[in-house]
């Protein structure tokens, strides 16, 4: 593989890191500020809000620009927003800093996997896609805890100037080795994009994401409680138990990866398929500890296995024009089944069966995806096809 594509792996795992690290930030954050955990908590949904509205609205305004260029600047504004973090005087403004981070997530993912398909030969675009999202993997396995760990001993703002700094050498790394080329396709106009996204297959494509990571978010969102209430662990294992989870979500998202470019249609299917079995499996695996842990590291692999069919499939759809917009737009479609999930997860612990049916509920969310994801199949990709000999340059 291409040295350009771990260096959009440098960029995955800062921004990974500074998205998820905030989570063990909470206490320290709030204490800091005098606020209420939950109201520190609201940073995380600002963040989550900010790339649904930041990537299709920086994709859209840079459609002209050359790939490599809307990284770079991409890379520009994480660097700003962290040390902006990490110098906020007030709540608010920590806020704002953090929208204004959350602006490069989107589009960053959406372009990179566009610049990272076309690093490669046809028979690994998936794989390529996978590599770039390895770095939000080790974010989730190594960066977050470390951040967590930093911050805790020296500040919460001590994190945010670390992640600054591996923002600088994203950016750096970016520079060096992400070929230059010239501006995206003649025919990438806002008009050709919007035409683009009104194909049956990229919209239901959209969903399909939307209800796929719904179902997962559902069940991580509230994963601490059933390990503890549900399993009877004690609040020690948590840590441990996420780290179990991490380790899956990096073997799902290599196999998914692999199998995505062998057959991309059939690994869509069947990474939700399974996605499915496994959260509903895992009704029954909580009330036994050692089932239960194995599970966690399952519902991580299932569900990061399901990451890069969903997002190669939207590029499929989408060959020319729209391309970069749609993949934008599929990343904040990944961002809005977050919020969605953890939404209808409380919804269940609150006015339904309660919190040991969150995994059943999740599973039928799932299914539901299934369901639109064959839909998006039978509306089929654009007749026109470049050959891999054909394929434009990545950046």
């Amino acid at each position: 593989m291409p040295l350009a594509l771990f260096a959009l792996t440098a960029g995955a795992f800062g921004i990974g890191v500074t998205e998820f690290v905030i989570m063990g930030l909470l206490l320290e954050v709030g204490a800091s500020f005098g606020v209420s955990v939950s109201t520190a908590g609201l940073l995380i949904s600002g963040y989550a809000l900010g790339v649904v509205v930041g990537a299709p609205l920086l994709t859209a305004l840079t459609q002209k620009w050359p790939r490599k260029t809307v990284l770079l600047a991409l890379m520009a504004i994480f660097i700003i927003g962290n040390l902006a973090s990490a110098l906020a005087p007030t709540y608010a403004l920590l806020m704002i800093a953090r929208v204004i981070t959350s602006f490069a997530h989107g589009s960053f993912f959406g372009i990179g996997s566009v610049v990272a398909t076309g690093l490669v030969p046809e028979n690994k675009k998936a794989s390529a896609i996978a590599i770039m999202f390895t770095g939000l993997t080790v974010a989730t396995i190594l960066g977050v805890p470390f951040g967590t760990w930093l911050g805790q001993l020296y500040g919460w703002r001590a994190t945010f100037w670390a992640v600054t700094l591996i923002g600088v050498a994203a950016f750096a790394v970016i520079a060096l080795l992400v070929p230059k080329s010239s501006a995206p396709a003649a025919e990438s106009s806002l008009k050709n994009d919007l035409a683009t996204l009104a194909r049956p297959s990229v919209g239901l494509g959209l969903l399909t994401t939307i209800l796929g990571y719904a179902g997962v978010f559902a069940i991580f969102t509230y994963i601490a409680p059933m390990l503890t209430e549900i399993t009877g662990f004690s609040d020690a294992i948590v840590s441990p138990a996420m780290l179990v989870f991490g380790v899956g979500l990096l073997i799902g998202n290599l196999l998914g990866g692999k199998l995505a470019d062998r057959w991309l249609k059939p690994t869509l299917i069947g990474s939700l398929g399974v996605l499915a079995l496994t959260s509903l499996a895992m009704t029954f695996a909580l009330h036994d500890q050692i089932a239960a842990i194995a599970f966690v590291g399952l519902l991580g692999a299932t569900g990061f296995a399901t990451v890069s069919p969903l997002q190669m499939w939207v590029l499929k759809t989408t060959e020319g024009a729209g391309q970069s917009l749609a993949s934008s737009l599929n990343i904040a479609a990944f961002n809005l089944g977050n919020a969605l999930g953890a939404w209808l997860g409380g919804v269940v612990i609150d006015h339904g069966p309660g919190l040991g049916a969150i995994p059943a509920v999740a599973a039928l969310v799932t299914l539901a995806g299934i369901g639109i994801a064959t839909l998006s199949l039978r509306a089929g990709t654009p007749s026109r096809m470049p050959t891999a000999a054909a394929q434009p340059k990545a950046c």
